[in-house]
């Protein structure tokens, strides 16, 4: 057997792979599994119910979660096999954006995951004809309630629609989290979505037996095409109801994969850097040596590593690694990054300490994964996403002398186009069928592609030279003093940033240099650290960034960048027109003239 089409995954799963524990989620603080057996079962049962309610191919269906789950995973295959349309709607989107989404869709009917969701959705004012809930909420149509056991006639209607349903057909619809105006809707297909699935499982290490923890929200496409991997390679996956659980649930399903973004890396490493605080002074020594070794690891991973160098590994491993690895559940062999940038010295530092991170790129518009870092001798170049996945074509559009252009795709993956808009989708593609990501990059090394901006984000100084301000971005960050940063400089004389500061960092390093420390808005006040930030901002002028893409003045923030203050998308991207409009006045104290 195989599958063409996304609801027939988990029958492929049955069949070839069944599961004693294919899901599993928390539910009333214990861990409850579900086989593969029962969430099938399961399915047909939701979708008796739907077939009762009367729903018909074609109808846009909302689910609005605050976490993935066993239920979601569910409720989204009864949906696809009648020909519903999931639409997902990001738990972080704001009331009017969850509104537009209902209204610019036709959403018929809502699930919601619990009653913050619930009044989340009340309080954005969207209308549906049908509410469900995962959690039997009160108003709505509970779990129990619109699960039915099937009879004959709704098995036989279920067999009819799903024979009906073609791998060409739509089969979902995504809105993106657009930094500027609404939010578009990505029609993708069942072939879009599975010939990703398909291309990712022939480069990853994944198979039946292996566990994997999911804790991105499925209404990013990234985690929901991964999830449907791991069901599809039979695996055990097992959902994280809450990003402040992670720690424990890696302990207790003690994962062999995980996806994540930069963001969770860099919390688990502050973790270990907080824990350091505590160590002896040998302890100390001992995790620093280790850091500073692991932030060394050789591009080509574990092959082909220096004598010298595989002999210092084993040492920090015993020291310090196998104490970090235990902590994320003893069996962890590869975590899979995306949405953002890495910053390579992370990947380096987590993959010689034997869990090896490989970052991807992609777009919900190319389901999403164009280009992903392999787990093979050669196969990963930390800094760049990796080279493009099977079936997937990229090339670079009129590059620069540098070799910089705007990244091109095509492939079976790329988007049926967009949600009521013709003329939106014919301007995303070239004449001659190539989609326009309207990110800029460079292939290195032949085949290693290297993000460098986005085009539409490109401004030119007054000298007359155009700046790329999410490479400037990348290189601030790469410092461990630096949490959040954004670069501006159209139209003036210079490059200026915004910086927020990772002040777990900055308390570290105020204890080391005998600076009193107090809250976050005094410290970036503090001449010490005024100065501390600008002798790290000239060193990263100095090795990192050209001439042109100098920072040459900076402020420091005090309250983080958040999806709750409106200044990151829900995909964790900078709005930066918000955060210009926020911040108008520190932004021309940048270019005032006693600013040097």
């Amino acid at each position: 057997m195989d599958f063409h089409r996304l609801f027939e995954i988990l029958d492929y799963q049955l069949q070839r792979f069944p599961q004693d524990v294919a899901f599993a989620g928390r539910e009333s603080g214990t861990w409850a599994p579900w086989s593969t057996a029962e969430a099938v079962r399961e399915r047909d049962a939701l979708s008796a119910g739907l077939l009762a309610l009367g729903l018909q191919r074609g109808d846009r269906i909302g689910v609005l979660a605050h976490c993935g789950s066993p239920k979601w995973a569910i409720a989204d295959a009864a949906m696809l096999q009648l020909g519903l349309i999931p639409t997902p709607v990001h738990s972080t989107a704001r009331p009017e954006e969850i509104a537009f989404i209902a209204q610019d869709a036709g959403v018929r009917a809502f699930f919601v995951s619990n009653a913050d969701m619930l009044a989340l959705l009340r309080r954005s004012g969207a209308s549906t004809e049908l509410l469900f809930s995962f959690e039997n909420l009160p108003d709505t149509l509970g779990w129990d309630a619109l699960r039915q056991t099937p009879d004959a006639a709704d098995l036989q209607e279920i067999q009819r629609r799903r024979a009906s349903i073609s791998e060409n057909d739509l089969a979902t619809l995504l809105y993106t989290s657009g930094t500027t105006g609404q939010p578009k809707g990505v029609m993708l297909s069942h072939a879009n979505l599975v010939s990703n699935i398909k291309s990712v499982l022939a480069i990853a290490p994944v198979g039946p037996g292996l566990t994997a923890v999911s804790f991105l929200p499925l209404s990013h496409v990234f985690e929901r095409m991964v999830t449907y991997m791991y069901q599809a390679a039979g695996m055990s996956i097992w959902y994280v109801d809450a990003l402040e659980n992670l720690p424990q649930a890696l302990r207790e399903a003690r994962p062999h994969f995980f996806t994540a973004v930069p963001r969770v890396l860099e919390r688990s490493y502050e973790r270990l850097i907080e824990r350091r605080r505590q160590a002896s002074l040998w302890r100390r020594k001992a995790l620093d040596w280790a850091i500073a070794l692991g932030e060394r690891y050789p591009y080509a991973g574990r092959y082909h590593m220096p004598l010298g160098y595989r002999l210092q590994r084993w040492i920090a491993d015993l020291l310090v690694f196998r104490h970090w690895r235990r902590a994320m559940g003893g069996r962890l062999r590869g975590i899979a990054v995306g949405a953002a940038a890495l910053q390579p010295r992370l990947g380096r530092l987590f993959s010689a300490a034997g869990a090896d991170i490989r970052e991807g790129y992609g777009l919900t518009e190319t389901s999403p994964v164009v280009a992903f870092n392999r787990f093979e001798p050669g196969g990963v170049h930390f800094g760049t996403v990796g080279i493009p996945v099977p079936g997937v074509e990229v090339r670079i559009a009129n590059p620069d002398a540098d070799g910089i252009g705007e990244i091109e795709v095509r492939g079976p993956n790329v988007m049926l186009g967009y949600w009521n808009q013709p003329d939106e989708t014919a301007a995303r593609f070239t004449p001659d069928g190539w989609l326009k990501t309207g990110d800029l990059g460079r292939l290195e090394q032949k085949r290693f592609l290297r993000i460098t901006g986005r085009a539409s984000e490109l401004f030119k100084t007054t000298t007359g030279k155009f700046v790329a301000p999410a490479f400037v971005e990348q290189q601030l960050l790469s410092s461990p003093l630096i949490a959040q940063c954004m670069a501006v400089g159209l139209n003036r004389p210079h490059v200026g940033a915004l910086i927020v500061p990772n002040f777990d960092q900055l308390e570290l390093w105020c204890r080391d240099n005998d600076v009193h420390w107090t809250a976050p808005p005094y410290m970036i006040l503090n001449p010490k650290v005024l100065k501390c930030f600008d002798q790290e901002i000239q060193r990263i002028n100095e090795t990192l960034l050209g001439p042109v893409e100098q920072v040459q003045t900076f402020r420091l923030l005090a309250e983080p960048w958040t999806t709750e203050n409106g200044l990151l998308t829900p995909t964790l991207k900078l709005r930066r027109r918000d955060i210009e409009a926020r911040f108008a006045k520190e932004i021309e104290q940048l270019f005032a003239p006693q600013k040097r």
